[in-house]
């Protein structure tokens, strides 16, 4: 197989590489580091920066739960603000059930009065609220309260013209409550009906709460009543005493676990399940159960569909979760991309098409604990203000994506192939975040990981998906995942497969400075079989002539980052070192002092006057640059650069006035600075810089005319 052949996605749809641009790209990546960088700086998601040690790598967390959601130590009945089991149908709920729910029951804070006077006097009650916000639990209390008993559950499946008619003689002096009615456009719900529904109540002496999230298929001349639930805080301090003495449930409503509990987003049910946890006094219980209640609410999520419409917005939360914090239109945009990948891996031979209008946008950012806000996006045309999506709890991001990946295997042929076509993308934010996506999947599953998606991503023709690949390892490597490092070096000594070996080098520059005395190393390992290679077959290879053109810029990417200093220190010796790897230190500082940025100082400038150390390494680099007959033009250009820079950008001058005495160690080293001083010249007629003059004055006339 040849070597395009290898890097041929097999998975990939056939449009793929259409879309990846044409054959010149394809051959030569365009990106230059210092832009792969600035990308993952800018596009990582936030979730990046998270503590991800201590996640189960390939693990789904069903097992870590146990008892605290579901297990035997805690009823799934006892104070449940999601109310009655979905599987309860129509009958009486025991009067046992609710004695304890009202024991619990915390009405502060809430609008539980005036809707009690409501259903007093109106005897059917719409109440509406969110998912899992108590509001099946305070139907039953309103019934309780007024002492409508026994309380009736009636099937949801019921419609509602049909409501009044299934109410029999026999329930007189009874309490009703119907859960979660459907409302739907082929069955609204009409002010006919709660106008038949009050008489049957007035009739058979009885009361009716129905509970129904909100819905635009609600006649407008209907008068809903909105359930607002207690604050987290006030339930947690109301129900722990209850469960524990006073002394010991302050102490536990102190803990700082708490209070990082509480800051977060929560249903009412998690914080009546943390109550019996911090009950139990168990620390690494306590402190644990946020992130267990996170993996709960996941695990729901991606059950079983029983529609297509779930499916989709199953594919709205990987691709929410891939995209966190990005825009909503492109969210939902690749959310049916994706949602078409699913489709097919379901089976779904008929492909209908995907319906152009579907959940409204708030409906469906509830659903999946989001929220929308607006933000300034900065693009290559300029800053511009974006709708954005995003959870609200940034948590939640990576724990979707390894539930998806490790929990449903079956997914993945699809995801696979959603992430290949983000790869190529023609935005840096996609194909960064679908990097970042990759990431979290390598920190979860390494060998999948690599096998599937990054080493098929790193033998690529495209250029764009081999840089996907490099941002992927690199991402992995900045949250943790285990031995990115090594896996780099092998791929970047690699002789035999010169796509693989380019991403290695390019992925060393980004994850070098942890370690730049090895990096170096390495790099430096690769330059002198790239050197023994071209001494041998006297030509190179694209392959082999990309790899030699990216050891440079790696050691740059060094050189300008926050490890310059010990970079600069590990990059000395080359200089009296094998001619390869004099030849890399020269060109890797070179390429280093050619990075400018309007405006900026250049980088180089502020790694030389970091320290007295520093501007003796740069100084010698340089001056070794200034002598030898293959940088002489390069170096003498980098200068003029800098004098130039020095008449308008501010700390030049001054690092210039720092480092060119240093550079001027001998006669012929100040004479050469003297006549570039004396001769540069402003671009494109503009005039000489100013700063020249006052730069030659300084260095040693002794010297210079000596």
């Amino acid at each position: 197989m040849s070597e395009q052949d290898e890097g041929k996605d097999p998975q990939a749809p056939e449009t793929a590489d259409a879309e990846a641009g044409d054959t010149a790209e394809a051959e030569q990546p365009a990106q230059e580091p210092w832009a792969a960088r600035r990308d993952l700086d800018a596009h990582a998601p936030s979730s990046m920066g998270l503590e991800f040690h201590g996640i189960n790598h390939g693990v789904t967390a069903r097992h870590v739960i146990g008892d605290v959601i579901t297990g035997g130590k805690v009823e799934n009945h006892h104070y449940n603000f999601g109310g009655l089991d979905g599987g309860q149908v129509s009958g009486e709920i025991p009067t046992a059930v609710l004695d304890r729910l009202a024991e619990d029951f915390v009405a502060h804070g809430t609008w539980f009065g005036p809707l009690l006077e409501r259903l007093r006097e109106e005897r059917v009650l719409v109440l509406t609220g969110d998912p899992f916000t108590g509001r099946r639990t305070a139907a039953l209390m309103l019934l309780h309260h007024l002492g409508a008993t026994p309380v009736h559950a009636l099937d949801r499946e019921v419609r509602p013209g049909e409501l009044s008619r299934r109410l029999a003689s026999a329930d007189s002096d009874a309490g009703h409550v119907l859960c979660d009615l459907e409302i739907s456009r082929k069955h609204p719900l009409r002010e006919a009906h709660l106008l038949a529904l009050r008489g049957r109540m007035r009739e058979l002496n009885g009361y009716l709460v129905i509970t129904a999230s909100p819905s635009p298929y609600v006649e407008d001349t209907v008068d809903l009543a909105a359930w607002k639930p207690p604050e987290p805080a006030a339930v947690l301090a109301d129900l722990l005493p209850k469960r524990t003495d006073p002394a010991q449930a302050l102490r536990l409503l102190a803990l700082p676990a708490v209070a990082e509990f509480l800051s977060h987003p929560l249903q009412i049910r998690e914080v009546v399940q943390y109550a019996a946890v911090l009950a139990r006094a168990d620390e690494r219980e306590i402190g644990q159960y946020s992130q267990d209640v996170l993996e709960q609410q996941v695990q729901e999520w991606f059950e079983e569909a029983a529609t297509p419409v779930e499916l989709r917005e199953k594919a709205f939360l990987i691709a929410l979760a891939a995209f966190d914090k990005g825009p909503y239109a492109l969210i939902a945009e690749l959310s049916d991309v994706l949602y078409a990948e699913l489709r097919r891996s379901g089976g779904d031979v008929d492909q209908e098409p995907i319906p152009v209008f579907g959940t409204h946008i708030g409906k469906r950012l509830q659903n999946a604990r989001a929220r929308r806000s607006t933000a300034e996006e900065t693009t290559e045309w300029g800053p511009v203000t974006q709708v954005t999506a995003h959870f609200h709890d940034e948590r939640v991001a990576p724990i979707v994506l390894r539930e998806v990946w490790t929990g449903h295997p079956a997914a993945r042929p699809a995801l696979i192939k959603w992430l290949d076509r983000l790869s190529v993308d023609g935005r840096p934010f996609v194909r960064t975040r679908a990097a970042a996506t990759v990431a979290v999947l390598t920190y979860t599953d390494l060998p999948s990981a690599m096998a599937l998606i990054v080493e098929r991503w790193a033998r690529a023709k495209e250029a764009r998906r081999q840089l996907t690949a490099v941002s992927a390892l690199t991402l992995a490597h900045r949250i943790g995942a285990p031995n990115i490092p090594r896996i780099v070096d092998a791929w970047s000594l690699d002789s035999q497969t010169p796509k693989r070996c380019w991403v290695g080098v390019r992925a060393l520059g980004l994850i070098g400075p942890e370690r730049p005395a090895e990096t170096l190393a390495v790099l430096q390992a690769q330059a002198r079989h790239q050197h023994d290679k071209t001494r041998e077959q006297r030509t190179a290879g694209s392959g082999d002539q990309q790899i030699a053109e990216e050891l440079p810029q790696s050691v740059a990417l060094l050189l300008i980052s926050p490890a310059g200093e010990p970079a600069l220190a590990a990059l000395l010796p080359f200089l009296g070192g094998h001619p390869s790897a004099r030849a890399l230190a020269l060109d890797g500082f070179l390429t280093a002092g050619e990075r400018t940025s309007p405006g900026v100082r250049p980088p180089l400038l502020d790694l030389a006057v970091r320290s007295p150390s520093t501007l003796a390494g740069c100084a010698g680099l340089l001056r070794a640059a200034l002598n030898d007959r293959a940088a002489n033009e390069r170096a003498e250009d980098m200068l003029r650069s800098w004098i130039r820079a020095a008449d308008g950008i501010p700390g030049t001058a001054r690092a210039l006035e720092e480092l060119l005495p240093a550079v001027a160690a001998g006669p012929r080293d100040a004479a050469r600075l003297q006549h570039l001083l004396g001769t540069v010249q402003g671009l494109d007629g503009t005039p000489r810089p100013v700063a020249a003059d006052r730069l030659r004055a300084l260095l040693p006339h002794s010297l210079a005319h000596a």
